[in-house]
């Protein structure tokens, strides 16, 4: 393969890359704002992943399918940013408490300095232990997720240039 090829195909990985965080970013905002619904449903948490409507609206669809739906499409792109973020700064990053603490600085985020934003969150100090275990745990859940999929798969993209170059050299 020239040289040319070559860097042609380790760009096309790269994008490759980039495309599969967005997915993972996607698919892991999708499932946590799931997550955090059926938590609701189940009085496990006080306030529903909807409140990211409700605080801007009253309309009467939010309380219903179509609001759970778009709840989970608004988290799944709100989550490609933030998988973005992690792509951006941690993807070299091999342990999985890498991603542990991601989720949990989201949620810190989230609770204390993203509150004001969202008048049906409540505050921190109004949280349930129940509700605060269980968004805590559904944030660390969803940051190992992102995390440990996006340095997974850089690892993988480093392991086959790798390859590649030792099977060029020979």
């Amino acid at each position: 393969m020239s040289t040319n090829e070559h860097g042609q195909k380790q760009q096309e990985n790269q994008s490759m890359l980039l495309y599969n965080a967005l997915i993972i970013g996607f698919v892991g905002g999708a499932a946590a704002s799931l997550a955090g619904m059926i938590a609701h449903y189940v009085n496990f948490m006080d306030f529903s992943p909807r409140f990211i409507l409700t605080s801007w609206s009253n309309m009467s669809w939010i309380d219903h399918w179509l609001g759970a739906v778009m709840t989970i499409i608004i988290f799944g792109i709100l989550s490609v940013v933030i998988a973005l973020i992690y792509y951006g700064f941690f993807k070299r990053m091999k342990s999985f408490f890498t991603g542990i603490i991601f989720g949990g600085v989201c949620w810190a985020l989230l609770v204390f300095v993203l509150k004001p934003m969202f008048s049906d969150l409540p505050a921190f100090s109004k949280m349930s232990t129940n509700t605060i275990i269980t968004s805590a745990c559904i944030f660390i859940l969803y940051g190992l997720f992102v995390g440990y999929s996006i340095s997974y798969d850089h690892q993988e993209y480093i392991r086959d240039k790798n390859t590649a170059q030792k099977q060029q050299e020979s």
